[in-house]
């Protein structure tokens, strides 16, 4: 067989245009995933930046306090800290929410935006010891 300087060039051309190629989709590939990440995040930033948050307490089978003020049209994010070492199920039908937290547990829920009014919640596994209601002014 014989190998003409020509039959090398071509090789070569192709070998590297190939790898060229790839470098190229590469790149664009991890500026896409790049410019994903930081769009996530800053989306996730500015989401959390604006809500409001407004502690609970779940202790000896009570909300404390029972009451809670939240601003009309506003999101916020609820932090229930169950205190006791049962569990307990915050439930709202007027706030469509439920959560169970466990004995010692916390955990977070957003509600909102609400319009004006009086929105009654209360624990599931204590019903006659557990009420509140989330004031919205």
């Amino acid at each position: 067989m014989v190998i003409s300087r020509v039959n090398i060039d071509i090789v070569n051309d192709s070998y590297y245009h190939s790898h060229y190629l790839a470098w190229i989709f590469y790149m664009k590939s991890l500026f896409t995933l790049v410019m994903f990440t930081l769009a996530l995040s800053l989306h996730s930033f500015y989401a959390m930046a604006g809500d409001e948050e407004i502690a609970l307490v779940i202790q000896n089978h009570q909300f404390l306090p029972s009451e809670l003020q939240i601003p009309a049209g506003k999101k916020v994010r609820l932090i229930i800290d169950n205190r006791d070492s049962t569990p307990e199920e915050f439930e709202s039908f007027e706030l469509n929410r439920e959560k169970v937290i466990g004995g010692g547990g916390k955990a977070s829920l957003f509600i909102g935006p609400l319009k004006p009014g009086r929105y009654p919640f209360f624990g599931e596994f204590n019903q006659k010891t557990a009420q509140g209601v989330i004031i919205v002014k």
